[in-house]
């Protein structure tokens, strides 16, 4: 189950956050000297205050900021390339409606559209050829922003799927358009963003720093009998999470170091409370966003079904755990060929804490 990054902020449920991914490729964002004369990060701001929001009662943004520059809102990740901008995003909104606790956003590509100067048209276009917005700089450098969509966050055609009730509810105001802009310093702009997806410190580094790809780790889990008394619907009583000898052997003969953790290989090992014998099954990894996705594999010449889609993820969990997420029948449960669709017991989500090597040992 794999859902492209939205671009608008929202909340999701724990498996849907695991899932969840972001496409950070490496394109470096090109810089408007029109917006940005030093080339460095160009800020531009309003924050209404509630004399102008009680005379304007059909504008629904209280907060919004536009921001020119490398993406201020992705946090370090698993991918390679990240660091790189997203996909060649130099320009971002984020706003916030009344009574809102936290901005929305979206990115997008901003270039010149008329002539160039001071004056300058410029169009801001995102995926699927919609609009972000229509810019362009008044006599005293402020930023007049034009075109921006009352569905800017939701997806198209969704007037027609939500109704024009729930459209109504969803979608910004009328007057929700035509802002003008004061210049900031970059640095408003980037605490801003940071209010969409605070950083957590107690995740600390991402798996690819945490986990180095010459080196074996075991993570896992032994459910007590109280848990598992609690839990009646889980069916797994141990689980381990490791990368050995082999898999380390493995990774430095076929892979790259800077590509890590692509090509990595990985077992998951489990028992069950059925009193089954311990079930493995290796994964194959691809970093993508802030997690690891993480694909069935079996070995040359085995005759098998098609594993593609049977598929765990990995994040890195709070004070050194790692959390993995089974959306679909894709641990070793049960013979993979054999199961299908949705995970219907409590063997979702696992936290794993780290192990020493040996209680991983094949």
């Amino acid at each position: 189950m794999m859902m492209s990054r939205k671009i608008a902020a929202g909340s999701a449920a724990i498996v849907g956050a695991l899932i969840a991914t972001a496409s950070a490729h490496a394109d470096e964002p090109r810089m408007l000297k029109e917006l940005s004369p030093d080339g460095g990060g160009a800020c531009f701001s309003r924050v209404y205050d509630a004399s102008h929001l009680k005379a304007h009662p059909h504008q629904k943004v209280a907060r919004i900021f536009f921001y020119h520059g490398p993406d201020p809102v992705s946090r370090p990740s698993e991918d390679p390339t990240d660091g790189l901008g997203t996909a060649g995003y130099n320009g971002f909104m984020a706003t916030t409606v009344r009574g809102a606790s936290k901005p929305e956003w979206v990115g997008g590509w901003c270039n010149v559209s008329g002539e160039t100067g001071e004056k300058a048209a410029i169009h801001c276009g995102m995926e699927c050829d919609r609009t972000m917005a229509e810019l362009s700089l008044d006599a005293k450098g402020r930023l007049k922003v034009d075109a921006f969509d009352r569905d800017i966050y939701l997806d198209i055609g969704a007037e027609d799927e939500l109704g024009t009730a729930e459209y109504e509810r969803q979608a910004l105001g009328t007057d929700d358009n035509g802002f003008l802009l004061e210049r900031r310093p970059a640095a408003d702009c980037k605490a801003e963003f940071a209010r969409i997806a605070p950083a957590n410190p107690a995740l600390g580094d991402p798996l690819r720093i945490r986990l180095k790809p010459d080196q074996p780790f075991c993570f896992g889990r032994d459910y007590s009998a109280e848990h598992l008394a609690s839990h009646p619907e889980q069916v797994t009583q141990t689980i381990r999470v490791f990368r050995g000898a082999a898999q380390v052997a493995s990774f430095a003969a076929q892979g790259k170091a800077g590509d890590w953790p692509n090509g990595a290989d990985l077992v998951v090992a489990m028992t069950t409370r059925k009193g089954d014998a311990k079930a493995t099954q290796t994964y194959s990894c691809q970093g993508e966003a802030d997690q690891w996705r993480c694909v069935a594999i079996v070995a040359t010449g085995v005759a098998s079904c098609d594993l593609s889609e049977k598929e765990i993820y990995l994040r890195r969990g709070a004070n050194g755990t790692m959390m993995l997420a089974n959306p679909k029948e894709s641990l070793p449960l049960t013979d993979l060929c054999q199961a299908g669709g949705d995970t219907k017991s409590d063997d979702k989500v696992f936290r794993l804490e780290a192990m020493p090597q040996s209680a991983c040992s094949q």
